[in-house]
């Protein structure tokens, strides 16, 4: 494995900075209403894509030079522009100053995730499916009934309106690749992800298996699926942001996927003005 210094971590970091582009990009056209935008700020993006979404924040900034206060006061400027909470996501490779800047503004923490990465082999040879299963290429007509499968794998009771729908776009992104499980026919499991050329990364995402289903092997076949199209699509390495001690980052480890990072996103709320 590679050391991971400030280069790789710029990489890494786009797995979670290009999806959220392109997704603002793709609301900006089918979604208007909710005011999507995105604007690049130092060497990463800042994206806004409706209040209460999940996606929409500052990813990959600092990492490639440095980021300052009058960096922090464009974003801030940026979501104030969009009445939301300033959100900015920040790594272990950033420099204590930048912490400290955060710390002086008032931020706090909204979340902590790991990134997870492994480079890929094209050495690789991967087992045949689970039993009784079939891993293919999702057809873009099956858009809506794997989104349901991702939002009923998280949200047994019903997913909150902010988080209904996000898969569905996916399919419509350039160099999106997504993959499905199928058994007897019906749809089960599904796992999406983003070829990022400009940093030759393939970003996983958008994975989920239906709760009667799991536990067969499903969602390491779909990413074994993933890295294998993410490797001839000229892809270097893969990496997976997931919570600490989920079965996603199990999955992922058993696979080779190390931790790269823990990184946190940091916020604050919008302030009145005066």
């Amino acid at each position: 494995m590679q050391f991971v210094d400030k280069a790789l971590a710029r990489r890494l970091e786009s797995g979670e900075e290009m999806p959220q582009v392109l997704y603002a990009r793709m609301f900006q056209k089918t979604r208007p209403e909710i005011g999507a935008a995105e604007e690049e700020i130092c060497g990463g993006h800042m994206i806004f894509a409706g209040l209460g979404s999940p996606i929409g924040r500052a990813t990959g900034v600092g990492l490639d030079r440095p980021f300052t206060a009058e960096d922090l006061n464009r974003v801030e400027q940026f979501y104030r522009a969009h009445q939301a909470p300033s959100q900015v996501d920040l790594c272990p490779m950033h420099e204590p100053a930048v912490f400290e800047l955060f710390k002086e503004r008032g931020y706090g923490i909204a979340e902590l995730n790991n990134v997870l990465y492994r480079k890929l082999d094209a050495g690789e040879k991967s087992p045949p499916p689970p039993a009784g299963s079939e891993i293919r290429r999702s057809l873009p007509e099956e858009a809506d009934r794997a989104g349901t499968i991702v939002e009923t794998a998280f949200f047994p009771d019903g997913a909150p309106e902010a988080y209904r729908g996000l898969v569905a776009p996916f399919y419509q992104m350039e160099r999106a690749l997504a993959f499905v499980a199928s058994v007897e026919g019906r749809l089960v499991a599904c796992g999406t992800g983003l070829v990022i050329p400009e940093h030759k990364v393939f970003a996983l995402c958008g994975a989920g298996t239906l709760a009667e289903f799991r536990g067969r092997g499903l969602q390491t076949a779909l990413l074994r699926a993933r890295m294998a199209a993410a490797l001839e699509a000229g892809c270097e390495y893969a990496v997976v942001v997931t919570q600490g001690g989920t079965i996603s980052q199990r999955n992922a480890e058993r696979l080779g996927f190390r931790v790269a990072y823990s990184k946190v996103t940091v916020i604050k709320q919008l302030e009145p003005l005066g």
